[in-house]
């Protein structure tokens, strides 16, 4: 379950906590996965399957992986940021707890 931000955390959670959130990677590492997958073969299928796949273009994938990484965590951080603009602060889940007292 959620629960408010430490009394010391301000009236907003850093960007960065927010992005560390379980359900903000989770989220994320999907959208990479699957749009990532989707970008590599677009921009690189040609190169994999005529076996010309380097250190750089490795490098190129990772990156391709990394984007839609960045992209979902940035989105998600803005939405509870603007949640939190309407009065609402966004809630940090307790760590504490387990998946299953949730």
């Amino acid at each position: 379950m959620a629960t408010e931000p430490p009394a010391d955390a301000g009236p907003h959670p850093s960007w960065l906590r927010l992005a560390l959130q379980p359900s903000v990677v989770r989220r994320a590492l999907g959208y990479a996965v699957v749009v990532g997958a989707i970008l590599i073969v677009i921009n690189h299928g040609d190169a994999i399957l005529a076996g010309a796949v380097d250190t750089r273009r490795l490098l190129k994938m990772a990156l391709t992986v990394i984007v839609p990484y960045m992209v979902s965590t940035a989105s998600s951080v803005a939405a509870q940021r603007e949640t939190a603009g309407n009065g609402e602060r966004p809630t940090v889940p307790d760590a504490g707890r387990g998946r299953a007292d949730r």
